[in-house]
């Protein structure tokens, strides 16, 4: 029985002065800079869920991918002790998925639904915007941050990806699940806009995701914690422009979501 849904999906609309688009974190009392300068928009689109027919989809051709295997690791409580004991397992899990010879972490997020507050907090709710987590530009300058100088040039001139791994926690992800569009789907050069993640000590940049009637997204009903999901922004599929949903078919009383996300840099010899 399918459980493909219909669901408004907020897309992104660049600002109207022609300004550069940002989202500014951790602003302080110095600042009178607003949190961000852009707007978005709710489409209706149709979501497909892909239970069942998961191989047809992989990091080459669609930039995500789907698989089993239970965590090791069962409390996500404290960052210090996910570093410890979920890193070390979820690298060994990246490298026997992609064949890749070396994967780095460099950091994770916990997401836990906090039902009547707003998404988009700083408590890590479920992110409701299309976007993609890194720019090309921004994977190639995470190289440079996150491994040592003399290391990265080499590492650059090979394949590599920036990837996440998202697993649901302690229970299915029915309430606000995770949806992915189909690289396929995406105008790379027409549905993608920059927009600059300003820091205390430093930028990045990520796309907002312009709205394409062609988007075809995916997802997989009641993902549970031993299913994950691999979102790339590498080679081949470029990139998956991804977001969470309020999917009207949730029912009453399910327990809202509870996620962890780990972003790694990948490379292969």
């Amino acid at each position: 029985m399918t459980s493909d849904t219909i669901s408004a999906l907020n897309y992104f609309i660049a600002p109207l002065d022609g300004s550069r688009p940002y989202i500014l974190f951790y602003p302080d009392s110095t600042t009178t800079k607003p949190p961000y300068n852009w707007t978005q928009e709710p489409h209706a689109m149709q979501i497909e869920d892909v239970r069942g027919k998961e191989e047809l989809y992989n990091l080459d051709n669609a930039g995500f991918q789907y698989g089993r295997e239970a965590a090791k690791h069962a409390s996500f409580l404290n960052d210090d002790e996910i570093q410890r004991k979920y890193y070390p397992e979820s690298i060994d899990l990246i490298k026997r998925v992609t064949g890749a010879t070396r994967v780095v972490i460099f950091g994770h997020v916990v997401r836990r639904r906090r039902p009547g507050e707003a998404h988009d907090n700083p408590q890590n709710q479920p992110v409701s915007a299309v976007h993609v987590d890194h720019t090309p530009a921004a994977a190639i300058a995470g190289v440079h941050r996150h491994l040592p100088p003399t290391e990265a040039p080499s590492l650059l001139r090979r394949r590599f990806q920036s990837i996440n791994l998202w697993r649901p926690l302690s229970h299915a992800a029915v309430d606000w699940p995770l949806a992915l569009c189909d690289f396929r789907s995406v105008d790379f050069e027409k549905d993608l806009v920059p927009v600059a993640l300003l820091y205390p000590d430093h930028e990045n940049d990520s796309f907002g995701v312009k709205y394409n009637p062609n988007h075809q997204w995916k997802y997989m009903n009641a993902m549970t914690p031993e299913d994950f999901d691999s979102i790339q922004d590498g080679s081949v599929a470029r990139l998956s422009p991804h977001t969470g949903f309020q999917d009207s078919n949730t029912p009453e009383g399910t327990p809202p979501r509870e996620s962890i996300e780990l972003r790694a840099l990948v490379f292969y010899d």
